[in-house]
């Protein structure tokens, strides 16, 4: 079956919030919670049901802006969200969630826009899917951006290619060579590596890095992340790993050898 968007009237009403209990360790199990930003009330349907007998719970918004009054409310563990919705497009929608929360993202794309796909993971998405999508695809996608959030979060290393950060020993390792970082350097670097792919302002990442007793805030943001790159960049002078964003800040680059 492949899903092709329509475009309907107002949204359903979401789904309740669903507890599982595995009785024989008496742990009690969520199912993921699924936010979907489309005013395509067909597809929503479609997907509540298939993704539903998939042990996923998805709530339903009709709009941009309903989507961020939703998010901004409850908790959710990913969201579908559409690029092309009635009052604000998709990437605005992405760009104000990742501003303030690191929610896995996988947006749906016009199919054979390319240039959509590329914004869609500038503006920090996890991943984009384009329409018509066969819904077993759009599944395997989500399950792949719910266990990488996963992974990022119980994991205490990160691994970027050559590029290792361990949060448990305070350690950044370029092809397993330990190299020294201050405290308040590892806490920027640390603050970018978490959220890869979303542009970080140079006063987000100063307040991100407020950890500890850090005593840094004096000096320029930008004068630690030459520091930074000069550590971790094959080449300072051409970064590959932290790319300046001119006029908003830095992003930490997804893919990386």
């Amino acid at each position: 079956m492949t899903i092709v968007a329509r475009r309907t009237g107002m949204a359903r009403r979401a789904s309740p919030h669903v507890r599982l209990l595995t009785f024989g360790s008496q742990a009690e199990v969520m199912k993921p919670q699924i936010l979907l930003i489309d005013d395509d009330l067909r597809l929503a349907a479609m997907l509540r049901d298939y993704l539903g007998g998939e042990d996923f719970i998805v709530a339903h918004a009709d709009s941009g802006a309903a989507g961020i009054r939703r998010h901004e409310v409850e908790t959710f563990d990913a969201i579908v969200l559409d690029v092309r919705l009635p009052d604000v497009d998709g990437f605005e929608v992405c760009r104000q969630i990742r501003a303030s929360a690191g929610t896995p993202i996988l947006m749906l794309t016009v199919n054979g826009e390319s240039t959509d796909r590329i914004l869609g993971l500038e503006m920090g998405a996890d991943d984009c899917l384009p329409k018509p999508f066969e819904p077993r695809e759009l599944l395997a996608r989500l399950r792949a951006v719910l266990r990488r959030a996963r992974d990022m979060r119980t994991s205490d290393v990160l691994v970027f290619g050559r590029l290792e950060i361990d949060r448990g020993a305070r350690e950044t390792r370029i092809d397993g060579v330990a190299h020294m970082l201050t405290d308040y350097q590892f806490e920027v670097l640390l603050a970018l590596a978490e959220r890869p792919g979303r542009v970080m302002s140079r006063e987000a990442l100063m307040e991100l890095g407020k950890g500890g007793s850090l005593k840094a805030f004096d000096r320029s943001i930008d004068v630690h992340i030459s520091r930074i790159r000069a550590i971790i960049e094959d080449d300072p002078r051409k970064p590959q790993r932290i790319i300046t964003i001119r006029g908003a800040g830095y992003v930490f680059a997804r893919a990386q050898d």
